[in-house]
């Protein structure tokens, strides 16, 4: 059930058990949920074994919720799990700043997944290929006819498309199924499909071609979740005029970043371990580094609180943004014309609603019932959002005061210091 307000005045100042109830109270949860989130140890032993191999324990995170979201003019609050002090506090605190604004809005394709199917020993590969496109429809008809369940639920197939990839042992067909997973993050759907049409397809490329590698893609650039939200000078600073200030030095911090290669280097090149390797793109991957982790930093808590494979979202994210001739951001900011801070998000999100852990782990699903999602495009939406936000907060404490003062109070706090 959706909350009517995010806005939860005070709600740091409270204690562990307060903050469950305001929050119980503003997203309706059952005693169920409460319970989940409030048992030391979450997770049951016997539920944990079904999960994993080789169960032993458990290993438990705080729950922690970003308040004050308003994304497409819903409210929102934001469970988020990790161990890193500050970050749903950032989060919630730039939140609000985009509120005069109207707060985020998004735009977010459908949850169309690929498959790839692998096809070695073609004797002509672009002939080959131009004859599995050409048998686009019956392609379909079959991946259809596996998945009828799916097809009911208004998914299914949606596009057929082949290319010549040069490898090391000569040129290979690389055959793209495209499947709308509805709410499902798809992973074992899609790999199904992928084996199961695998050799049908290696057919279609000739005589003495076959089939290799048949799997999900986590590069996934067909379900990609966009997010915007615009920043008045004033939500920034204590007044206009030291907002327009504040506007300027953040996008400087953001230029910065793509004017020096060294910025955000987290690694040392070493020539003599790949010296065929050029410095030029080393430097671009490494560039944008350290922004994309604190992206990362909300979009992963978000992930790991409702039950997603956080690591494919991470590797789909990065290889995106590194998709093109270099890696680079996936925040954008600008200023428009009155002279208000625009921040974009543009990152492919593979989640899902139905399976996985979101299904069996009962603190998940008591944050996908915070949330109030029923659609995987939602959580996709609530995910960038939340990247967007702590990517700003980021950069503002880097323009303003510095990263550390804030973040290094909270980890005193966390640690039981004297701040």
């Amino acid at each position: 059930m959706p909350v009517a307000n995010s806005r939860l005045a005070g709600f740091h100042k409270l204690t562990v058990a307060e903050r469950r109830a305001a929050v119980a109270e503003a997203a309706s949860l059952s005693e169920g949920d409460v319970a989940a989130l409030a048992r030391e140890g979450e997770l049951p032993l016997a539920v944990a074994d079904r999960m994993i191999e080789n169960v032993i324990g458990t290993y438990s995170l705080p729950v922690g919720v970003a308040t004050n979201f308003v994304i497409d003019g819903r409210h929102y609050l934001i469970p988020f799990v990790l161990e890193e002090a500050s970050v749903v506090a950032a989060a919630s605190n730039m939140a609000k700043r985009c509120l005069k604004k109207g707060g985020f809005t998004s735009e977010c394709d459908a949850p169309v997944m690929i498959g790839q199917i692998e096809v070695r020993g073609c004797a002509h590969p672009r002939e080959a290929a131009d004859a599995v496109v050409a048998a686009r429809d019956d392609v379909g008809k079959r991946c259809d006819a596996a998945m009828p369940s799916m097809v009911a639920r208004g998914g299914g197939f949606r596009g057929l498309e082949a290319r010549v990839v040069d490898g090391p042992g000569g040129p290979l067909v690389v055959c793209h199924l495209l499947v709308d997973c509805r709410d499902a993050m798809g992973a074992n759907l899609v790999n199904t499909l992928a084996e199961a049409l695998s050799d049908y397809v290696a057919s279609l490329c000739g005589a003495g071609a076959r089939a290799g590698l048949r799997i999900l893609s986590n590069l996934a650039t067909e379900r990609l979740a966009r997010v915007s939200a615009t920043f008045t000078p004033g939500e920034l600073a204590a007044t206009p005029d030291e907002g327009a200030t504040v506007v300027d030095a953040i996008l400087e911090a953001f230029d910065f970043a793509r004017a020096d290669p060294w910025r955000a280097r987290t690694t040392v090149w070493k020539p003599n371990l790949q010296p065929d390797f050029n410095v030029s793109v080393c430097d671009g991957f490494n560039r944008w580094c350290t922004n994309n982790k604190g992206v990362m930093n909300a979009i992963s808590s978000v992930a790991v609180a409702t039950g997603q494979d956080w690591r494919a979202i991470e590797a789909g994210a990065h290889a995106y943004v590194g998709y093109g001739t270099s890696y680079g951001p996936m925040t954008a900011w600008s200023k428009n014309d009155d002279g208000d801070l625009v921040g974009s998000i543009t990152v492919p999100m593979a989640v899902g609603l139905v399976g996985g852990a979101c299904k069996v782990h009962p603190a998940a699903k008591a944050n996908l019932n915070i949330l109030g999602v029923d659609k995987a495009v939602d959580l996709a939406k609530v995910m960038a959002a939340a990247g967007l936000a702590q990517n700003l907060a980021a950069l503002k404490a880097l323009a303003t005061e510095g990263i550390q003062r804030g973040h290094m109070a909270l980890h005193a706090r966390s640690r039981g210091d004297q701040a």
